[in-house]
């Protein structure tokens, strides 16, 4: 049995755009522009016959593939897909100080060291150890198309734990809201068949 994972970065929220850092513990919406992406992702991938949706705990990943979720298909919500806590610098916007801790702590995770955090957050081997679980499922569920929705930071680690790659390679992996990964599981290997494929947004200007 072939299994398909589609996995998707949520759509934009006004935290992004005005770069606030927005991690477990920012519950946002989506803004217009996200809602207009979600409206495009749906439009273009309406067609697979999805077996069950994934999403985490945090609205705005729900909210982007709610139009699969409104089709009936059964919908997981777990804080194993959460976004990484990235403690005291949560909803707050970007300043010096704060890009210089953020790139420090970005390049020790990128040199090995996956056990440094923002105070009062998470590492990128906490994010790691939570995602490991979700993985064991992809690999033991009954169901064989799959579409996942999730953060930044939580697509970047999964996409090291599925590929069987170090986590710190996790910025080797691109993404844009609503971004798509499209991966398949066949005799216990994951390979990559679309990555970070943001077709369905060649009208979004044109939309908006």
């Amino acid at each position: 049995m072939i299994k398909n994972i589609y996995i998707i970065r949520h759509g934009q929220t006004d935290f992004n755009v005005k770069q606030v850092v927005q991690g477990r513990g920012i519950n946002s919406d989506l803004n217009d522009t996200g809602i207009q992406q979600a409206k495009l992702f749906f439009e273009a991938h309406k067609e697979i016959n999805f077996d069950v949706v994934y999403t985490s705990l945090l609205k705005r990943t729900w909210q982007t593939v709610d139009a699969f979720i409104s089709k009936k298909i059964p919908h997981i919500a777990t804080k194993n897909l959460d976004e990484i806590d990235w403690g005291i610098f949560e909803g707050v916007e970007h300043h010096p100080t704060l890009q210089e801790t953020y790139y420090n702590i970005i390049n020790e995770w990128k040199n090995g060291n996956l056990s440094i955090k923002i105070e009062g957050g998470e590492s990128a081997q906490d994010l790691a150890d939570r995602l490991q679980p979700f993985v064991n499922e992809l690999f033991n569920t009954k169901y064989e198309n799959i579409l996942v929705c999730t953060h930044g930071r939580t697509l970047r680690v999964l996409m090291c734990l599925m590929l069987n790659k170090s986590v710190s390679k996790m910025d080797d992996y691109e993404h844009q809201n609503t971004g798509l990964y499209h991966l398949q599981l066949k005799d216990g290997i994951f390979s990559i068949v679309k990555e970070n494929d943001i077709e369905h947004l060649s009208n979004l200007n044109h939309e908006n």
